[in-house]
């Protein structure tokens, strides 16, 4: 089973990276969770319906890898109480067309953090909310990451076992669902 992690801060020491980059160490076995290089995402342009067809290639790229996965997770941290801007923007170029979409009936997760007291709540709720108008299956569960910056150690282990555990449930619990999709 693959799913694709996607980071919703395009830092390259992004706490959001280093949440999904742990959700992969705790996947379950037989689950590989790759990320998707910001590089990438940097490249996407503003959606705009009178550029979309034929797609730029790196929003091309992008609908391939979501459409090849069996389920996405996104990290998000929290802009201004709510999504950062350049993520919706993608989410909006993976959302069409509608009929053919890569998130159109993809199984999805989202998880957030922030060096705030509360984890980018918020954001978690308005991508969740974004991702199921968009066509995709949410998982409605939310894992907030408060005072990320302290919730490593050293080596980019996280430090609370209870978070660990949190974690290592949301990713199950996303699995599963992947699962139970593809056998229908």
């Amino acid at each position: 089973m693959k799913i694709l992690g996607i980071s919703g801060s395009l830092r390259g020491n992004s706490n959001n990276k280093r949440l999904l980059e742990a959700a992969a160490a705790h996947a379950p076995e037989g689950v590989e969770l790759e990320l998707l290089g910001a590089e990438l995402l940097r490249a996407v342009p503003a959606f705009d319906e009178d550029y979309e067809e034929p797609a730029p290639r790196s929003v091309e790229e992008i609908r391939q890898r979501i459409a090849s996965a069996d389920a996405v997770l996104f990290a998000t941290p929290e802009y201004n109480s709510s999504v950062p801007g350049w993520l919706k923007n993608v989410i909006d170029w993976c959302s069409r067309p509608k009929a053919t979409a890569a998130l159109k009936g993809k199984d999805v997760a989202v998880i957030g953090s922030s060096t705030g007291m509360f984890g980018a709540v918020w954001g978690q709720a308005d991508l969740r909310k974004t991702l199921a108008a968009s066509g995709a299956r949410v998982i409605d569960r939310e894992l907030p990451v408060p005072a990320v910056d302290q919730a490593f150690d050293q080596q980019g282990a996280l430090v609370d076992a209870e978070l660990r555990t949190l974690l290592a449930e949301h990713v199950a619990e996303l699995t599963e669902a992947a699962r139970i999709s593809a056998a229908a």
